[in-house]
């Protein structure tokens, strides 16, 4: 069976470990139509636009 040579250092141990659970907030792009924020490769939530075409009837 494999053994480790030497010990592995709490500073090594740590770097490997800290960056798993860090979460990235997710990205938003301005609507083409509205200009209000929403996510990418999405319908607008405030006008129902997608790349320029009306998907979703919104009441003005």
């Amino acid at each position: 069976m494999a053994v480790p040579k030497r010990k592995v250092s709490k500073a090594r141990r740590d770097k490997r470990r800290s960056s798993v659970w860090k979460l990235t907030a997710p990205t938003l792009t301005k609507c083409t139509q509205c200009g209000e924020y929403k996510l990418p490769h999405q319908v607008c939530g405030n006008c129902g636009y997608y790349k320029g075409k009306e998907i979703v009837k919104k009441e003005a």
